[in-house]
């Protein structure tokens, strides 16, 4: 009987489909250190990875989202300004990092050391809405004419693509191909976004639609508890977390054991703000981006005109963090 009502149980569970934006990585270590000690579980809550492998990079995990084929997504924080301009209320519920550590990077071997140089260059273009006006962006922000031309590479490929020269820059993650690159003897040129005044925003964030977090708040609250826990187990192990998400995930992305560890101890840096909470979103940061492409004229809405305002306030939200303490103690 006690077995019987554990598997009735079990089957109450609420089942949330998390959307990652790329294969297992060091970005989600805490998700999977939360499954893997049992944090959702305990929680209430039975939480599936969808990874993007899966149908090969077809569907961005915002537009999951918005077909409801998934409940959570680890998206970039201008998808949610793009699916909001369009109508779909998107909404930010959690920082995944403190703060950005991506970057546009070039090999040092093509001599292109500066934005400037990319004009008439090949950039790997994820695809994305706003992307391509971003690096123009940063192009003439150094006195550029902001004239490359956008490849679209297959995201699994572009750090390929990099390597072999069939394109000249990329939008790289520094704890990521960053590490990678140092591993195997690549030396990079870095652009970062604010050397060049671009006050990029939180990336990656954790998003949600806002009907379907009305309806699910307490389950909310529960799952960035329990994520909390396992970003903050990170952070005071990061070796031991490498190895929960390497033996968790069991992706072939997470085979070379040195190089995630070595990306992990970095990361692990960036999970928590300076009051070491994890998650939460500054308004100023939000309203410093948002600010930024409005006034370079990147908001459109659906019949094409260009948006003068938008309240950041509908953008993200702390409110289902609340109950996530600081430097949670295992």
């Amino acid at each position: 009987m006690v077995k019987e009502a554990v598997a009735v149980l079990k089957n109450m569970n609420t089942q949330i489909r998390l959307a990652l934006d790329r294969t297992p990585n060091t970005n989600h270590t805490g998700f999977y250190v939360a499954l893997a000690k049992g944090s959702y579980e305990r929680a209430g809550l039975d939480v599936v990875f969808i990874s993007p492998e899966e149908d090969n990079y077809q569907k961005a995990p915002a537009r999951r989202l918005s077909l409801g084929e998934a409940e959570l997504a680890i998206t970039p924080s201008e998808s949610i300004v793009s699916y909001q301009t369009n109508g779909i209320p998107l909404l930010a519920i959690a920082t995944v990092l403190a703060r950005d550590i991506s970057a546009i990077v070039t090999l040092k071997e093509s001599g292109i050391d500066r934005p400037k140089q990319l004009d008439g260059k090949v950039y790997a273009s994820y695809g994305a809405r706003y992307e391509d006006d971003i690096i123009r962006q940063m192009i003439q922000n150094d006195d550029g004419r902001g004239q490359f031309i956008p490849h679209k590479s297959p995201w699994s490929g572009i750090w390929r693509a990099l390597l072999t020269r069939e394109v000249d820059a990329a939008w790289c993650w520094l704890t990521w191909e960053g590490v990678r690159a140092d591993i195997e003897g690549v030396d990079l040129n870095q652009f970062l976004f604010d050397e060049y005044e671009i006050p990029y925003g939180y990336n990656p964030v954790l998003t949600t639609h806002r009907d379907w977090a009305n309806k699910n708040a307490d389950a909310l609250r529960k799952f960035l508890e329990a994520t909390a826990l396992g970003f903050q187990f990170a952070v005071k192990n990061p070796d031991e977390a490498a190895k929960i998400l390497i033996k968790t995930a069991n992706h072939p992305t997470l085979s070379n054991r040195n190089f995630v560890e070595q990306s992990q101890q970095i990361v692990s840096g960036y999970y928590l703000d300076g009051e070491g909470h994890w998650g939460f979103m500054h308004r100023n940061i939000w309203v410093s981006f948002v600010n930024w492409m409005i006034r370079n004229h990147m908001l459109t809405d659906l019949s094409g005109e260009l948006i003068q305002r938008l309240d950041v306030d509908t953008l993200f939200t702390n409110e289902f963090l609340a109950g996530v303490p600081a430097l949670i103690r295992w």
